[in-house]
C-alpha cells in the first residue's frame, strides 16, 4: 500500500512539472510571435490560436487543481484534463508544422523578425512534446478506473474531430466540393461523423452519458460501424471525383490541397476503424 501511494504521488509531481513546462513553452511561443515577428498571413492567426488555446486550458487545469476545485467544476475531471491535453498536443503539432513551412521556409527576411520566428517554432515543438508527455502520463493503464476520454477510444475521438476540422479548413478555401453530388456526399460524411464524435466528447466531458435512453457502449459500436462505412465511401469517392479527368474541374494549383484532403480522409477512416475495434471489444467485454 505504501508503494502505491509513493508511485501515485510521484506521478502527480511529474504531471505537475510537465504541465508547468507545457504552460511556459506555449506561452513563449505565442508571446514571441505577438511581439515583432512581422506576420500578416491568415495561418499565423491559426498558429497563435493553437498556442493560446493550449496555454489557456493548461492554466485553467493548474488553477483548478491547485485550489482543489475539481468537485465544483461543471465537467468530469476524469475526462476534462486529458481531453484538453490531447487537443493541445494536436494543435501545437499542427502549428509546429505550419509555422516553419509558411513563415521560415523560403523567406528572405533576416534579423530579429526571423529570430523570433525560429524561437516560436522551437518552443512550439517543445510544447508539443510536453503535451504528448502529459497524455502519456494520464492515459488509461490496465487495471485502472479512469474516464472514457483517457482510454484509447476516447483519445481516438479527439483525433477524429481534429482531423475533420483540418479537412473543413482545406475544402472551404476555396470551396472544392460543390461541382459534383458525389463530393457533396463526402462533405456530408465529414460533417455527420464530426458532429457525432464531437457529441461523444461533449457527453463524456460533461458527464452526461447516463442520460442517454440506450447503453452508451452499444451506441459507440453502432455509430462506429456507421462512421467506418461512410468514411470508406468518402475515401474512395473523393480522389476519384477530384483527380479523374472525366469528373475533375479543379485547377493544378489546388491539387496539393485536394491530395492532402484525400490523405486525411484515409487517415480518419483508419482512426474510425481502430475506434470500432476498441468499441466492439468494450461491448463484448461488458456483456
Amino acid at each position: 500500500m505504501g508503494s502505491f501511494y509513493y508511485n501515485f504521488s510521484k506521478l502527480g509531481c511529474s504531471l505537475l512539472w510537465v504541465r508547468v513546462a507545457a504552460l511556459l513553452f506555449s506561452c513563449v511561443a505565442f508571446s514571441v510571435v505577438a511581439h515583432g515577428a512581422s506576420l500578416s498571413h491568415g495561418l499565423a492567426d491559426w498558429c497563435v490560436f493553437c498556442w493560446a488555446f493550449s496555454f489557456s486550458t493548461t492554466l485553467l487545469v493548474l488553477l483548478v487543481e491547485h485550489f482543489g476545485l475539481q468537485a465544483r467544476a461543471p465537467v468530469s475531471w476524469k475526462n476534462f484534463p486529458i481531453t484538453m491535453a490531447c487537443y493541445a498536443t494536436l494543435l501545437c503539432f499542427s502549428a509546429s508544422v505550419i509555422f516553419p513551412v509558411y513563415f521560415l521556409k523560403g523567406q528572405q527576411n533576416h534579423g530579429e523578425a526571423r529570430d523570433r520566428r525560429i524561437a516560436s517554432t522551437v518552443f512550439s515543438c517543445l510544447a508539443t512534446v510536453a503535451y504528448l508527455w502529459e497524455v502519456t502520463l494520464t492515459r488509461a493503464r490496465p487495471g485502472e478506473v479512469v474516464g472514457y476520454m483517457a482510454t484509447a477510444p476516447g483519445l481516438l475521438k479527439v483525433c477524429q474531430t481534429f482531423v475533420a476540422c483540418i479537412i473543413f479548413m482545406l475544402v472551404s478555401d476555396p470551396v472544392s466540393y460543390d461541382h459534383h453530388a458525389a463530393l457533396k456526399w463526402c462533405m456530408a460524411v465529414y460533417c455527420v461523423c464530426f458532429i457525432l464524435s464531437a457529441a461523444v466528447v461533449v457527453l463524456c466531458v460533461g458527464e452526461c452519458t447516463g442520460f442517454l435512453p440506450f447503453p452508451f457502449a452499444r451506441f459507440l459500436s453502432a455509430y462506429g460501424l456507421l462512421a467506418v462505412v461512410m468514411y470508406l465511401t468518402a475515401t474512395i469517392i473523393w480522389p476519384v471525383f477530384q483527380f479523374d479527368k472525366s469528373y475533375s474541374h479543379t485547377q493544378t494549383r489546388q491539387q496539393p490541397t485536394l491530395l492532402t484532403v484525400a490523405v486525411l480522409t484515409a487517415l480518419n477512416f483508419l482512426l474510425y476503424l481502430a475506434d470500432l475495434a476498441y468499441s466492439a471489444r468494450l461491448v463484448f467485454v461488458s456483456v
